[in-house]
């Protein structure tokens, strides 16, 4: 049923500051910004920001996981971003190795690598 990952967003209640940390960890210019969306294109993959905080609270009801190089080196900028380490790098079988860290804006980031 599910092919990949397509878009993934995240609610934030700082629509700047969240751009701002989010081009400074991906290294990329959001492709669309509006105040009521920004968009960045991930290897085409959407990360999407949103201002609407309605209904929400901020907490780890899901979680996806982007594919990075190395889980150890992306931790580390993350941390170093201020983000708050939730998982360690674990091992889950084989080579491949998962992590979560919590952003700024309180929604859990998973990275993933050797998948």
């Amino acid at each position: 049923m599910f092919k990949k990952l397509r878009t993934v967003i995240y609610k934030v209640n700082d629509l700047q500051a969240a751009k701002e940390w989010y081009i400074r960890i991906t290294g990329k210019l959001p492709y669309f910004d509006q105040p009521f969306y920004v968009g960045f294109d991930i290897h085409g993959c959407e990360l999407g920001l949103d201002p609407d905080m309605s209904g929400t609270v901020p907490g780890n009801q899901s979680i996806s996981y982007w594919a990075v190089e190395s889980v150890k080196d992306v931790l580390k900028t993350l941390a170093e971003n201020g983000s708050t380490i939730v998982q360690p790098r674990t091992n889950v079988g084989g080579n491949i190795h998962v992590a979560i860290a919590k952003d700024p804006f309180g929604n859990h980031v998973g990275i993933i690598e050797g998948a």
